[in-house]
């Protein structure tokens, strides 16, 4: 069973369908919706200020969900897939987001609707990502504007992290 502690007497709440690995760690004022995963290794650490997450989002093998103590909440809307390894600290991420293996988002910056934060990207502090652009590199930056084609993988990962923990859950 997953790790889910309180911390200073608030304890992680979620909604239905969700799915937790084993060795995820959850930890104080995380409140998450609906058809929400949380992967092996992977820590969301509501401890020092608040973590809000939509519906459908998958949080993948080794991410780190953090915020800042009394400056900034993390907050992660609807279907939004965080991949293995990546550090979400203390920003906001709007719905429909990619945000790719090893990336880092740091506190106050904005990932826009629809947008795609590559693999290795650091999207550094106070940065605005416009809705549906690819932003990469290091810092990051402006690479192109996602395509319709694009769109649909957004809501294809996310319905399959559903699945995939649909996997587990037989093995319970």
């Amino acid at each position: 069973m997953a790790l889910i502690l309180p911390v200073k007497g608030i304890s992680p709440i979620w909604g239905d369908n969700c799915w937790f690995s084993p060795n995820a760690t959850i930890v104080g004022d995380v409140t998450m919706g609906k058809d929400c995963t949380i992967w092996f290794n992977a820590v969301v650490r509501g401890d020092v200020n608040s973590i809000i997450i939509g519906d459908r989002v998958n949080i993948q093998d080794g991410a780190v969900i953090h915020c800042t103590y009394q400056k900034t909440k993390t907050t992660i809307g609807n279907h939004v897939s965080i991949a293995h390894n990546a550090i979400v600290h203390g920003c906001t991420i709007e719905d429909k987001v990619l945000v790719g293996m090893g990336a880092i988002i740091m506190d106050g910056a904005v990932i826009g609707t629809g947008s795609i934060i590559a693999a290795g990207a650091i999207i550094t502090q106070n940065t605005i990502v416009p809705p549906n652009s690819i932003y990469a590199g290091n810092p990051g930056k402006f690479l192109k504007t996602v395509t319709p084609e694009l769109e649909e993988v957004f809501m294809r990962t996310a319905n399959n992290y559903v699945m995939y923990a649909d996997w587990f859950k037989v093995s319970d």
